[in-house]
């Protein structure tokens, strides 16, 4: 038994030849993933899909002149203190 953790999750494959180079498909061949895993990955990606559809989305549109003036990135600063060349 193998127990392999990556971004996709954790993964327990029982490993059934070794071999030492070849192509990906011969690979494929030589594990094989238990049911115990494969049932809490699709449980794990059923979550992460349900959960994805409750976050929030941006907001259509564009900010508006108020909006864009107070998030000036420079502490400190504000629509009253723009130079008088940015304000026109």
């Amino acid at each position: 038994m193998l127990r392999v953790t990556n971004e996709g999750g954790d993964f327990q494959v029982e490993v059934l030849l070794l071999r030492r180079c070849g192509p990906a498909s011969v690979a494929q061949t030589l594990y094989r993933e238990t049911e115990t895993s494969r049932e809490l990955r699709l449980k794990a990606a059923a979550e992460r899909k349900a959960a994805m559809q409750f976050e929030t989305l941006p907001q259509a549109g564009h900010p508006n002149a108020i909006a864009v003036r107070s998030s000036v990135p420079w502490p400190g600063l504000n629509a009253n203190s723009y130079p008088f060349f940015l304000t026109r």
